[in-house]
């Protein structure tokens, strides 16, 4: 791209060097950096990108944008130096990729639960009406139907921009992406043109990062502010009305409102609930007259979540009733309170439930089924929010057993992870074990015919993090394994 028309888009301090005529890429990691490339460096969590400008020049780079003037020469290489390098990068990533959002409907879904569930949901509807859809967050990327991984909920500021640009040239007519907290903190969204953005519930966790529950809620609030005020395009801000949070979301947002809830009275409200263990009913009241809804999603957290997708529909201008026939053919999310398939006398979930909220939504979806115990394997993360762990124990205790266990070790002390979680505990029925496999067999190896065993905090997840370092690991499998060990003899 020719770099003078590409650093129109920013305020320059100063220029050190002759601008060459092109760069071929952009790069904010300087291990991916090549010939040509441009280096901007980001003042990161952990990581300071102006510590690895020698490095960039090396691999080829061409122009470096930072934010001072390093202490080294920069030979053959021309420095730009900006304010602020990270929204520098979002305004140069947009201009780069030609402002790929403006075309395509992009919808943003935020909220300490629910943000998976209810993005692919609406994915799977938008594509059974026929549109050309693509999918980003946690479980990945999907366009048309092809899946990549990630290591994040949401993508980098660049990879986001790229994925966009791929989705237009692809025909795409929808985007749904996952919007964390992280991701709006750190300004991966930035520069995106927003056109629905959705509030599932706040919750404690991340307080590790955002100090308080005053900031984390703020920080979601900027999905919402981030609507704008562009009058040739109707925006939508898609409320979760039995959350408090979403009355300050409304008063953030020049948007246009549309609520959701089952409690209070709102555009989409679900009432005379009825849960079975293999779906669930209830009656629509929507703008467009009330409707039978039937889903195979179980759950009251699944009922806000199937709310969600039915009011982002709509705004899209699809009929309610056309909609709600839709919703008939969609499977349980993979690791939301999906059923584990197998032929032991028990009922087996997997849940990504890793809040004390979560844990609480999980049990509540169970407490109508016919059962004998509850048995739940209950896991929370090292080095992440430790307020939240005995707030989970506390929740978990609601079942008749209790397993407390690690999800990603990282870099902390199991005996202390545990530890934190065991205050919560409200009775004596629960075991501590720190390895995730040997806590699943454990709760296997107890378990009764008749019983529930649910196994929370890493959902359909593929590998545990223990250091720096991903290894190997599916619940699933591990479950899998051990009830046709006990009970397939």
């Amino acid at each position: 791209m020719n770099t003078e028309n590409l650093l129109e888009c920013l305020h320059v301090k100063q220029i050190i060097g002759p601008l060459p005529l092109h760069i071929q890429s952009i790069q904010q990691d300087s291990r991916k950096v090549e010939d040509g490339s441009m280096f901007v460096c980001i003042k990161g969590y952990t990581v300071d990108g102006h510590h690895f400008i020698k490095d960039a020049i090396d691999r080829g780079a061409t122009i470096i944008v930072a934010e001072e003037k390093p202490d080294m020469d920069l030979p053959n290489t021309t420095l730009v130096i900006v304010p602020n390098t990270t929204k520098a990068l979002a305004h140069l990533a947009n201009r780069f990729y030609s402002y790929p959002s403006i075309d395509m409907d992009i919808i943003g879904v935020t909220g300490t639960n629910g943000k998976t569930s209810v993005s692919t949901l609406i994915n799977k509807l938008l594509e059974n009406s026929g549109r050309k859809t693509a999918l980003a967050g946690t479980n990945g990327i999907t366009i048309n139907g092809g899946v990549k991984h990630t290591d994040n909920t949401t993508c980098d500021v660049l990879g986001n921009q790229k994925l966009l640009k791929e989705a237009e040239d692809l025909g795409v007519e929808d985007v749904v992406m996952e919007v964390s907290s992280h991701g709006l903190a750190q300004g991966r969204v930035w520069g995106i043109d927003f056109n629905i953005a959705i509030f599932t519930n706040l919750t404690q966790d991340h307080l590790d990062y955002h100090q308080s529950m005053e900031q984390y809620g703020y920080i979601k609030g900027l999905l919402f502010a981030q609507l704008g005020n562009d009058a040739t395009k109707r925006k939508y801000a898609i409320l979760n009305k039995d959350d408090a949070w979403s009355k300050i979301y409304e008063n953030m947002s020049p948007a246009e409102v549309l609520t959701y809830g089952i409690s209070e009275e709102a555009d989409f409200q679900a009432k005379q609930i009825q849960y079975f263990e293999d779906k669930t009913l209830f009656t629509l009241q929507s703008p467009e007259g009330n409707y039978p809804v039937e889903t195979r999603l179980l759950g009251e957290f699944n009922v806000y979540n199937v709310l969600a997708a039915l009011s982002t529909l709509f705004v899209k201008g699809i009929q309610v009733s056309a909609a709600v026939n839709l919703l008939k053919s969609i499977n349980p999310i993979e690791g939301r309170m999906e059923k584990v398939k197998h032929n032991a006398p028990l009922k087996v979930f997997i849940d990504y439930a890793h809040t004390p909220d979560a844990i609480r939504s999980s049990i509540t979806s169970v407490s109508t089924f016919e059962r004998n115990r509850l048995i739940y394997v209950a896991g929370t993360g090292g080095d992440r929010d430790k307020e939240k762990r005995p707030l989970m124990a506390k929740e978990a205790s609601t079942a008749d057993i209790v397993i407390l266990t690690i999800n990603d070790l990282r870099n902390e002390d199991a005996t202390s992870i545990l530890q934190d979680m065991e205050k919560g505990m409200q009775h004596e029925n629960y075991g501590m074990i720190a390895d995730r496999k040997e806590a699943i067999e454990h709760a296997v190896e107890i378990s009764e015919p008749g019983d529930i065993l649910i196994i929370a905090g890493k959902g359909k997840e593929h590998y545990q993090i223990t250091g720096n370092t991903k290894q190997p690991h599916s619940d699933e499998t591990v479950v899998t394994e051990c009830l046709n060990r006990k009970y397939n003899k």
